[in-house]
């Protein structure tokens, strides 16, 4: 059985996939997993091993859409559920296919008028609703995430000072998903022991200000903009705790089980 997994974006939403694809691939062992995604986010996937061939959607879905029909698919899961996967279901409209509840009424109720009519149920757990029809259960085992042995970034071989240390992922996608950069300094002194800044490019002026106002440079270790996203993976894997916002480097130290402090904004 060959089937196709469809989710193009972001960090956070791909790693929470990956409970599908490993119980598809436990419980159902002779299937073939191919996995859609947007090719900027390759490195989240490639390593896999439950994933059989990755598909990659670049300028628009057109060559995505030939290469897809060359497959021969026996079905479909749609983990995204937008008018592009819409488009590609249709496409390739002779395979069964699946989805799950995105709750968009229920989500703008409570966003617009303040009813909260939402279940109680982790996304986790919405998309096994599109699995359903293949018998496939989650097996609470949690999220799985997946780096290669030389994007290991040894954190006390290059700083042996840093034994112990909690890892502070500073970004967010949005200004309103981040603590103030004031905020932000005053965690950074009220948390004991050792941190470790990460983050994106984007982050870098922030990371500076922050190893600036702390001003021990004994405490702060500032990778921000540094590291790709696997080395960054791979520094979470070490910490003794993770400081984070609603960013995908905190599902990705979900998926390695570590004491996380989440910091929600507007989400």
């Amino acid at each position: 059985m060959k089937v196709l997994i469809l989710r193009f974006s972001s960090i956070g939403d791909i790693v929470l996939t990956s409970p599908i694809v490993r119980c598809l691939k436990a419980q159902l062992p002779e299937i073939e997993i191919h996995y859609a995604t947007k090719k900027n986010f390759k490195s989240i996937l490639e390593h896999n091993p439950y994933i059989s061939k990755l598909h990659f959607l670049e300028e628009n879905e057109k060559s995505l859409i030939k290469s897809l029909k060359a497959e021969k698919f026996d079905f479909i899961i749609d983990l995204h559920k937008n008018v592009r996967t819409f488009r590609i279901k249709k496409s390739l409209f002779s395979v069964p296919s699946d989805s799950f509840n995105k709750l968009n009424f229920k989500k703008a109720l409570l966003v617009n008028l303040k009813i909260n009519q939402l279940p109680d149920i982790h996304i986790v757990d919405r998309y096994f609703q599109a699995v359903k029809k293949l018998n496939v259960k989650n097996d609470e085992a949690g999220l799985d995430y997946f780096y290669p042995e030389g994007d290991f970034y040894s954190i006390t071989d290059q700083f042996p000072d840093f034994k112990i240390f909690s890892a502070f992922s500073i970004g967010g996608q949005h200004q309103t998903k981040r603590l103030p950069l004031k905020k932000q300094i005053e965690l950074c002194e009220k948390i004991e022991g050792k941190i470790v800044l990460l983050g994106g490019k984007e982050d870098f002026e922030d990371a500076k200000a922050i190893e600036d106002q702390i001003n021990m440079k004994n405490k702060v270790l500032n990778l921000v903009g540094k590291l790709n996203l696997n080395q960054s993976a791979s520094v979470l894997k070490q910490a003794n705790k993770v400081f984070t916002h609603d960013t995908g480097l905190m599902h990705i130290a979900a998926a390695f089980r570590r004491e996380i402090f989440s910091i929600w904004g507007n989400t």
